[in-house]
C-alpha cells in the first residue's frame, strides 16, 4: 500500500502541483517570490552547512509559515540553551522564510525544497538530520518516506485533527495513515485531537497529548511586553480601555455601534482599535466613521495626543503588547471567517469577546465554555455584554481571573516536547 500511494502521489499530484504553482505565480507575487527564492536553495544550503561541527546532533524544525514558527520558538530557544546541537529551520512559505532570516537561535535557515523524490533525497543527504520535528500539519510524503528509509526519527508537534477532517474521509484516510506511520511520535494539542488520530489505527507510532506551545509563546511574549511602553501611561490613566483587535469590517458592523453607544454615556471608556489590514484606505474609512461620534488619533501621531478617546493603530506586530492596556478585548475574524488568536488578550487576565465563528479555535471555544469568552452574535448582545463588563467591576475581574487561570493552566507543552526530543539527541 505504501508503494501504491507514493506512485499515485509522484505520478499525479506532484506534476499537477508544479503546474498549478507556475500558473499561480503569474498572478500571485507571494508564490512567484517563493519560486524565485528557491532557485539557489541548494547552493545556499551547502554554504550555510559549511563550517558546522557535524559531530553535533542536527535537529531539523520545519514550519509551513510564520505562524507555525511562532509555536516552535519556545522549543528551539530552550533546546539551544540546554543542548549542544546544530539547529536547521525550514519554511514552505516566503513570509516565514523572509521574516525569520535573522532569528538568532538557528544555525541554518532555509526554504523546504519542492517535495519530489530527487529533491527530498538530496536535501536529507546534505543536512543529515538526527531528528526532524514538524510543526502542526505541514508534512510531505517524499521527505517523510525518505527519512523513514534512513531510520531518522520524526515528530509532529502541536498536532491537531478535527473529527470532521477531510483526512479521515475514505481514500484520503488510507493515504494519511500510510504517511503518519512514517513518524515516530505524534504529539497532539488536546485529548480530542488524540482521539481523532487514533481513528487511523496507526502502527508503531507513539501518540500523546502534550498541549499547545502557543500558550508558552504568548506567555513569554507577554512578559517582555509588560516592560514596553507603547502608550504613555497618562493617556490610559483612570480610563476603561476597550481594545478591538484584528478587526474586520464584518466585526466592526456589530461591535462599533455598541461601543460608540457605551462611550456616549460613559466618559471614562476609550477604545484602541487595530484593523486586521491597516491599509491607508481602511484607516481613512475608519477615521471618518469615528469623527461622527468621538475624537480619534492615529497611533503614529500619539506625540500630539490631546484627550482623544479613540486610538487607531496604523502599525503592525504590536497587538499582543497593546492588550496589556485593556480592561476588555474583542478579537476579530469570527464574523468573516475564523477568529484570530484569543490567547493574546487572555494572558493578561481580561474578558475576551468574539463573534460566532469560533470552531477553528479550541481556545475560543474553551473560553466561551468557561464564561470569560463571550460570543456576541449581534449589536444588541454586544452592547449588553460591554455595558455589563464596564459597569460591574467585580464581574469583569472575575471573568478576567478565569482567562488568566486558563492560560496559566495550559503552560508547559514546550517542556513536554523537549523531553521527547532529548530521547534522540
Amino acid at each position: 500500500m505504501q508503494n501504491f500511494w507514493l506512485v499515485i502521489y509522484n505520478v499525479l499530484f506532484i506534476p499537477l502541483l508544479v503546474t498549478l504553482l507556475r500558473i499561480a505565480s503569474i498572478f500571485n507575487p507571494k508564490i512567484a517570490r517563493g519560486i524565485k527564492d528557491r532557485k539557489k536553495l541548494f547552493e545556499n544550503l551547502i554554504i550555510d552547512l559549511t563550517g558546522l561541527d557535524r559531530k553535533k546532533p542536527m535537529v531539523w524544525f520545519h514550519s509551513s509559515s510564520l505562524g507555525e514558527f511562532e509555536q516552535a520558538k519556545p522549543i528551539i530557544k530552550k533546546l539551544r540553551a540546554e543542548r549542544n546541537v546544530n539547529i536547521i529551520i525550514t519554511f514552505f512559505s516566503p513570509s516565514g522564510y523572509r521574516n525569520s532570516l535573522n532569528y538568532p537561535h538557528a544555525d541554518v535557515i532555509s526554504y523546504l525544497p519542492l517535495d519530489t523524490k530527487f529533491l527530498a533525497k538530496r536535501f536529507i543527504e546534505l543536512v543529515k538530520p538526527t531528528l526532524a520535528l514538524f510543526m502542526r500539519y505541514d508534512i510531505w510524503p517524499n521527505f517523510c518516506h525518505a527519512m523513514k528509509s534512513k531510520n531518522i526519527p520524526m515528530i509532529i508537534a502541536d498536532a491537531t485533527m478535527q473529527k470532521n477532517s477531510s483526512r479521515l474521509l475514505p481514500g484520503l484516510k488510507s493515504f494519511h495513515k500510510n504517511l503518519y506511520e512514517t513518524f515516530s511520535q505524534i504529539l497532539t494539542v488536546s485529548e480530542e485531537d488524540l482521539k481523532n488520530f487514533r481513528r487511523f489505527n496507526l502502527q508503531g507510532v507513539r501518540l500523546a497529548t502534550v498541549g499547545d506551545t502557543r500558550f508558552d509563546r504568548v506567555y513569554q511574549k507577554s512578559i517582555a511586553a509588560r516592560n514596553l511602553s507603547l502608550i504613555n501611561e497618562k493617556i490610559v490613566e483612570e480610563k476603561k480601555v476597550f481594545i478591538f483587535g484584528s478587526s474586520w469590517e464584518a466585526d466592526e458592523e456589530v461591535v462599533l455601534p455598541a461601543i460608540m453607544k457605551l462611550m456616549k454615556f460613559d466618559s471614562s471608556v476609550m477604545m484602541i482599535i487595530a484593523p486586521h489590514e491597516p491599509t491607508e484606505l481602511r484607516l481613512e474609512t475608519l477615521g471618518n466613521y469615528f469623527r461622527n461620534y468621538q475624537s480619534v488619533i492615529r497611533f503614529s501621531h500619539l506625540n500630539n495626543y490631546s484627550s482623544e478617546r479613540i486610538i487607531l493603530i496604523d502599525s503592525i506586530g504590536i497587538l499582543l503588547s497593546l492588550y496589556k492596556y485593556a480592561h476588555v478585548a474583542y478579537v476579530g475574524g469570527s464574523f468573516k471567517q475564523n477568529v484570530h488568536n484569543v490567547i493574546e488578550p487572555a494572558v493578561y487576565g481580561i474578558p475576551v469577546l468574539f463573534g460566532p465563528k469560533i470552531q477553528n479555535s479550541h481556545e475560543a471555544v474553551k473560553l466561551a465554555q468557561l464564561g470569560s469568552g463571550i460570543v456576541v452574535p449581534n449589536k444588541k448582545k454586544a452592547y449588553r455584554a460591554l455595558r455589563k463588563l464596564f459597569t460591574d467591576e467585580n464581574h469583569r475581574l472575575r471573568l478576567g481571573d478565569i482567562s488568566r487561570n486558563y492560560v496559566e493552566s495550559n503552560l508547559g507543552a514546550s517542556d513536554k516536547i523537549l523531553s521527547e526530543i532529548y530521547k534522540y539527541c
